[in-house]
């Protein structure tokens, strides 16, 4: 019994020591001085990866833009989105409760394009790109949302939904710097043996030139990229059917029919309705 009291205590006291050894001065093994060269050495390295880092940081952040992104090999070519914000529009004519919320997102897009906003941006002259590489603070061309005429919400604040010849607005997505050659236009048909009649506004479905390149959000802070407006003419043949309409960027050197990218200067969309 004194034996393995003898033991445990030997243990006991084995344990305390390597803790704190009062007769070496020793705290886990090792005494203050080897302890301080040790957190000193990690100081210092770790110091020392902490400014590579920051500056590795710094010379990166010198070689970037603060407007334009570096890399931008995946959105070289704008894709194509349409207002109201639904790729599968159906309502009722006789139901406003129906169509509703189409007519408000439209008119919320538009909001921006109101004349008396715009008569705040300026009028440039058609055909030609508006080059501001050496303006500091970049200016907005005019686009009234009047251009857009039956499709602009002034005269018919139902945007031909309530008549059943929907509106439809289709935008490009915006690309800084993009020049896009030729005379870019919207091209819309639909998926169907015989021609669906449409109107376009502004005439042709014209992507004007003077509207780009574009400079960013942070340059070109109040920018509003063209769009086109895409009268839907059905007549009683085509009521109460699922038509599915492809519109394109046609007559320019953007890409438009990628199997891979259905968005990309294109874009497909289904509208029914209903009398």
């Amino acid at each position: 019994m004194a034996n393995k009291e003898e033991k445990a205590d030997e243990k006991q006291s084995s344990w305390k020591d390597f803790i704190y050894n009062p007769r070496t001065g020793e705290f886990i093994g090792r005494t203050a001085s080897s302890w301080a060269l040790i957190f000193l050495f990690y100081l210092v390295f770790y110091g020392f990866l902490a400014g590579m880092f920051t500056l590795t940081m710094w010379v990166m952040l010198q070689t970037l833009d603060e407007h334009t992104p570096r890399y931008r090999d995946r959105v070289a070519n704008p894709g194509l989105m349409i207002r109201p914000k639904s790729l599968d529009i159906k309502y009722n004519r006789s139901s406003f409760s129906e169509y509703k919320n189409y007519v408000q997102h439209l008119e919320s897009f538009l909001y921006m394009y109101n004349d008396t906003l715009q008569e705040a941006n300026v009028p440039c002259p058609d055909g030609i790109y508006y080059d501001q590489d050496d303006v500091e603070e970049k200016k907005v061309c005019q686009f009234k949302r009047s251009v857009l005429r039956q499709c602009s919400g002034l005269a018919d604040t139902s945007f031909g939904y309530s008549e059943g010849q929907p509106c439809i607005l289709v935008k490009m997505n915006r690309v800084i710097g993009l020049r896009p050659r030729g005379d870019p236009h919207i091209s819309c048909t639909a998926k169907r043996e015989t021609p669906l009649q449409m109107q376009y506004f502004p005439a042709e479905g014209k992507l004007d030139k003077s509207y780009f390149p574009y400079y960013g959000k942070t340059l070109h802070a109040n920018y509003v990229q063209p769009v086109v407006a895409v009268k839907l003419l059905l007549n009683e043949e085509d009521y109460n059917t699922e038509l599915t309409i492809e519109c394109k960027v046609e007559g320019s050197d953007l890409l438009n029919s990628d199997d891979r990218d259905k968005f990309l200067g294109r874009v497909i969309f289904r509208v029914k309705v209903s009398k």
